[in-house]
């Protein structure tokens, strides 16, 4: 079977399944932000290339000025753009993180350092981290919270690193992406954006649920390297279906993902319960997933009864066994874990 490089291929032999291997805020988007893309649909012409409502919306909600704000095709458009224009000698990820970074620093000769998370203190980055940031390095990119832990970093720890990248002259790129969907500070390192060293990524994908528009931006200080992220690639990155939804969105409903965490708290715990109850190693997340260990052929099984999680063996750090499920509605959740049920206790 082909190696699934990420989570949401419904598509050929996965059609009709449930699909818990996509991270998106299960209560999905407010409907008027719906309407408004397919309002979108009906408009003749190009998309804004500077995509001005977008900008405007993010720098208001986010508290930042508008020429700190770049948008694009979901963030991994930015990401390519980020490192393609940065084109570092050295760079340090995690292990395990999204994988995305790993791909992008690849295609542009970057020696990448991975610093290892361990399992024995729940995959949270500690001070052998800062210890890694040493001359010579730059660029540290982190994914806060990681996918697919779902862990945070301690505030102080990466405050700690943003000053050792600037002591050292390394760029620190921080994907914020779930960041909504924790009880994290929303404005989590945008006040040391005036002072250099810092890109942080964020996206309306997972947090409004938009994954199928593609809407990702990056917020940075350095308006000259964002002026070359926009120079490259794609001329018009952002649809106008996508950019109609995405002002709605950011202008009508600002705090749409705090006001669902409450009930995606609930159901991470409920999950997180019955995984352990039946059996499984729980990485004890901050966000709308969950990483879990199991038999290394659960995945199959979970298929072969209609279910779809992310197989996590691609992941550096991890391997076969590895899984991460992406909460759903309180009904699907509870399919997963009767549907679990029965394969690890036969009830």
């Amino acid at each position: 079977m082909e190696q699934i490089v990420h989570g949401g291929d419904v598509y050929g032999g996965n059609a009709g399944l449930l699909d818990f291997s996509v991270c998106l805020n299960p209560a999905g988007a407010p409907k008027a932000v719906l309407r408004a893309a397919q309002e979108g649909v009906l408009r003749q012409g190009y998309p804004d290339p500077q995509c001005r409502g977008l900008v405007r919306a993010a720098a208001q909600r986010d508290g930042v000025e508008e020429d700190m704000v770049l948008w694009g095709n979901g963030c991994a458009d930015l990401i390519d753009r980020f490192a393609l224009s940065l084109r570092p000698k050295k760079a340090i990820l995690l292990a395990p993180t999204f994988g995305e970074y790993h791909r992008a620093l690849e295609g542009v000769d970057c020696q990448i350092e991975e610093v290892h998370l361990s399992r024995k203190n729940g995959f949270v980055p500690d001070q052998v981290l800062l210890e890694a940031i040493v001359p010579g390095v730059e660029l540290v990119f982190l994914c806060d919270p990681n996918n697919p832990t779902g862990r945070l970093m301690e505030e102080e720890l990466l405050y700690q690193i943003l000053a050792r990248c600037r002591q050292v002259g390394a760029m620190l790129a921080v994907d914020q992406c779930f960041l909504e969907l924790t009880a994290a500070r929303p404005a989590r390192l945008t006040d040391q954006l005036a002072g250099g060293n810092l890109i942080l990524f964020r996206a309306l994908t997972k947090s409004y649920a938009l994954a199928g528009l593609r809407l990702g931006y990056c917020l940075c200080g350095d308006r000259a390297l964002l002026e070359q992220m926009a120079r490259i690639l794609q001329p018009w990155p952002v649809s106008i279906p996508a950019q109609i939804a995405g002002e709605c969105a950011l202008q009508s409903f600002p705090r749409w993902p705090f006001t669902c965490f409450p009930e995606i708290e609930r159901e991470r715990d409920r999950l997180q319960a019955a995984l352990e109850e039946l059996g499984l190693w729980v990485c004890p997340s901050e966000s709308c997933f969950l990483l879990f260990c199991g038999p290394e052929d659960l995945g199959k099984r979970l298929r072969e009864n209609g279910i779809l999680v992310r197989d996590c063996a691609n992941y550096a750090g991890l391997g076969p066994g590895w899984y991460r499920a992406g909460l759903r509605t309180p009904e699907e959740n509870g399919r997963l874990i009767a549907v679990l049920s029965t394969l690890l206790r036969g009830e």
